[in-house]
Parts: structure tokens; sequence; C-alpha cells
């Protein structure tokens, strides 16, 4: 009697029979409602308590509708892949780790992937045919040449390692250009608050006392003069770019010249090349050790390193090899592959152990990317202080120069 007092209504969404349902259904609290729905065949991917005006116990989630991270695939298959190993069945397993997924999206097509292996699908197969394709194809030929070979667990084990290496690398990335961006967008602060707030000061004081001003401090004043017209254009255009660079930065047209363009950055060039060698490196000792065979796991190897050069590279390799050439003569063609990298793809393939000497490659190049990474810290900082003091040092001169010059006049008189 207690538990009927204090049933509520819960509005859900969900999917069931592969098409997507929604409704309401009375349950004490979620776990209730939960049980209830699947009872009906309904897996819900949203649900909120009704009763609730003012939205404190529905469910949040910050993840959203933003498309999932890398950290957002390594944690779901390392968890699906534990249970696996463990003997749990796929799609209990699935069941379990779609209800600890945050991101709702990966949520809602792990849903859809339930319904479709229950249905009679593939593991890889549900994914494929997820509509967003949300899943990339790297996970999708793993845990199908897993399901192949009958070691899913494993396959899943090496995409969560794949992925977590590749959030590592990032961070490093990361964290190395931070300070120097921090430094730069305090510097445009800077100025921009003493073009518009000191320099007019100045620059009154100035005419009202009739003094000729130098040169350095004219083109400080007419800096100024321009500043509340350009700064506010600039900060649109800036923001006008940076919506326009993130829904295009894709587009074939772009990535044609501006990712070819990174190779060749003085410094950060060489830091992108390593970084592109490194994820090609893994994933492709990942998909070869997983099964995958060469063909396919060049075909898609490219496309992870993060640029059109080496995804060109990897495809013009996959032909070569197509054709009857050894991988590492293909390889040897290209010069974005490193001697060093093709010498040992030629021992590996003599030695049969291909995968494991691109993941003795793939972990020398990670390694020269932190050291790069720390070693381009180290070397930004005193870069950015020194730009910082020039900035100030310039402001601060053609501020004070015409007092100088009007205070040697007076002692003079």
């Amino acid at each position: 009697m207690a538990d009927e007092a204090v049933s509520t209504v819960w509005h859900y969404k969900g999917i069931q029979n592969s098409q997507k349902v929604s409704g309401d259904i009375e349950a004490t609290g979620r776990s209730q409602a939960i049980d209830r729905l699947k009872r009906q065949g309904i897996l819900p991917t949203d649900l909120k308590n009704s009763a609730d005006a003012s939205g404190l116990d529905m469910e949040i989630n910050l993840g959203g509708g933003k498309y999932p991270k890398k950290k957002d695939y390594a944690v779901m298959a390392r968890q699906l892949a534990t249970m696996v190993a463990a003997g749990v069945p796929l799609v209990r397993s699935l069941n379990i780790v779609t209800e600890q997924v945050e991101n709702k999206r990966l949520r809602d097509a792990l849903h859809q992937c339930v319904s479709d292996v229950e249905n009679g699908m593939s593991f890889s197969e549900a994914m494929e045919h997820n509509e967003d394709e949300l899943f990339p194809p790297i996970m999708v030929h793993m845990v199908r040449a897993g399901e192949a070979g009958g070691f899913l667990d494993g396959a899943l084990l090496t995409v969560a390692d794949s992925f977590e290496a590749d959030v590592r690398l990032q961070q490093q990335i990361k964290s190395a250009l931070a300070y120097p961006i921090v430094v730069l967008c305090i510097a445009f602060l800077l100025v921009g608050v003493m073009l518009l707030t000191i320099v007019p000061t100045f620059k009154d004081m100035y005419d009202s006392m009739g003094a000729k001003l130098p040169a350095i401090t004219q083109t400080l004043v007419s800096m100024g003069n321009v500043a509340p017209v350009a700064i506010p254009l600039l900060i649109v255009g800036i923001v006008a770019f940076t919506i326009y660079w993130r829904s295009h930065s894709n587009k074939m047209y772009i990535r044609q010249w501006w990712e070819p363009f990174k190779l060749k950055v003085p410094v950060f060039g060489k830091l992108t090349n390593k970084v592109a060698l490194a994820r090609f490196c893994r994933n492709f000792s990942s998909m070869l050790s997983s099964g995958v065979p060469i063909l396919e796991a060049l075909d898609i190897v490219g496309s992870t390193s993060g640029n059109i050069v080496y995804e060109s590279a990897s495809k013009f390799v996959a032909r070569e090899v197509e054709k009857g050439t050894r991988l590492s003569d293909a390889m040897a063609l290209q010069s974005v592959f490193p001697n060093m990298l093709v010498q040992m793809v030629a021992i590996g393939e003599d030695a049969g152990a291909i995968d494991q000497m691109l993941a003795s490659a793939g972990k020398a190049y990670d390694e020269e990317v932190q050291a790069m990474a720390k070693s381009l810290t180290s070397l930004l900082e005193p870069i950015m202080i020194l730009l910082l003091g020039c900035v100030v040092g310039f402001m601060v001169l053609a501020l004070y120069m015409p007092m100088f010059s009007m205070y040697d006049a007076i002692n003079n008189m």
C-alpha cells in the first residue's frame, strides 16, 4: 500500500522493435520504471519524472547531443570487454554498459545496437547499421575481426587501448599549447583595454597641453582612434570565423590545403608529423593484431591519422600491396613514411611480426611527441614572456615619451 501511495508517472522515450517510441508509465522509482519498460520490450533512452514540475529529479545529461569523444568510446569498449570476458551474454553486457554511458548520442546508438543484435545482427553489423554513423570504422572492423576469430573481448580491449593512447596524445599537445594561448589572450586583452581606456585619456591630456607627439606615440594614438570600431569588428570576425571553421574544417576543399600546410609549419609541423605517424602505427598495429586483413586496415588507418597527406599515402600503399608489392616497398615510395619506419616494417615482414614492429614504432613516436611537447613548452614560455614584455613596454614608452620631452623643454627654459 505504501508503494502505491508514492507511485508517480514517468515520461519515457525509447526503442521497441527498432522503432522509436514514447509514452508514460507508473512506477515508484526510476529503477522500477526501467524494469517495467524492459518487460514490455522497450529500451528506454530518456526517462523523466512527470510529477516533478521543477525538473530537479529529471535525468541530468551534460553530454547532451554532443558527438561522442574518443574517451567515451574507450570507456564503453573497456567495460564491454570486461563483461564479455567474464562470460556475460553480449545482449546483457550491452544493456548494462548502455546504462553507464554518459553521452546521450552514444547511449541512443547503443540502445539501437541492442535492438538490432536481438533481431539477429552481429554487433559489428549493428554498429555499421547506425544511421548517424556514430561508431568509428576502425572500431567496427576490429569488432568484426574479433567476432570472426572468437576473441571479441580481446578486440574490444585493443580498441580501448588505441583510443586511450590517442586521448593521452591529444592531452599532451593541449598541455603544450595551453600556456602560449593563454599568454596571447592576455596580451590581446591588455592591448584592447589600454587602447579603449588609457590611450584616449592621455590623448586628451596632450591635446590640451599642445604637446608635439613623437612618432611612436602618434602611432599608438591612431590605433586608439580606430580601436572603438576595429575591436568589435575583430571580435565579431573571430566568432564568425570560429563558427565557420567548426562546421567546415572537415570539408575536402579546406583539408586539401590546410592539413598539408600544418606539416610544413616550422617547429609545429614536425610535431604534427610525429603525432600522425604515432596514430598511423598504433592503429595499423591494433587492426593487424586483431585479425583485420591488411588491405582493409590500410584503407582505414590513413583516415585515423588525422591528416589527408597520410590518408592519401595509406590508400596509395593499399593499391600497391593489392598489386603484389611488399608493404615496406610500397611505403618506401611515399616520402611521408620515414626510412626508420620502412626498415622496421621490412624486418617485421621477414619475421612475420608486422604488428609488433608497428607497435614498437608507434610507441617510439609517442615518446618523441611527449619529448617534443615538453621541450616546446620550455621554449615557448620565455618567448611568450618576452612578447608580453615587448607589448607592455611599447605602450608604456609611447604614452610617457611626450612627458619626458615636455619635462626637458621646461628645464631648458
